[in-house]
């Protein structure tokens, strides 16, 4: 799992052609929820090696997370084969992930 959050966000094209488990991650540095989230996300992440996650700086004029309708950090968006599954928002522990995680890999 990568710590920062990039800048360098893939098109929506590339996502939606991406194979297997992807999980987006949209937020920001410094964002205070994003900070509080990432001990549940990296327990949730644990055991699922196979799933890529991709932490994507999100906020006014980004595409990717517009293409999403991304309203809220940190909002994490479960794809399979570059088709959204599930998603979870501010999440509060491991267990909303869980079941989304379970959904894709």
């Amino acid at each position: 799992m990568t710590d920062s959050y990039t800048a360098e966000a893939p098109t929506r094209e590339e996502v939606d052609a991406m194979p297997g488990p992807v999980v987006l991650e949209f937020g920001t540095g410094w964002c205070g929820w994003c900070q509080g989230a990432q001990p549940h996300i990296a327990r949730a992440f644990a055991g699922h090696e196979g799933v890529r996650h991709i932490k994507v700086e999100d906020g006014p004029g980004r595409p990717l997370g517009r293409s999403f309708r991304i309203k809220l950090w940190p909002t994490l968006v479960f794809l399979k084969d570059g088709r959204e599954v599930a998603r979870v928002t501010r999440p509060a522990d491991e267990r909303a992930m869980a079941g989304a995680l379970a959904q894709i890999d």
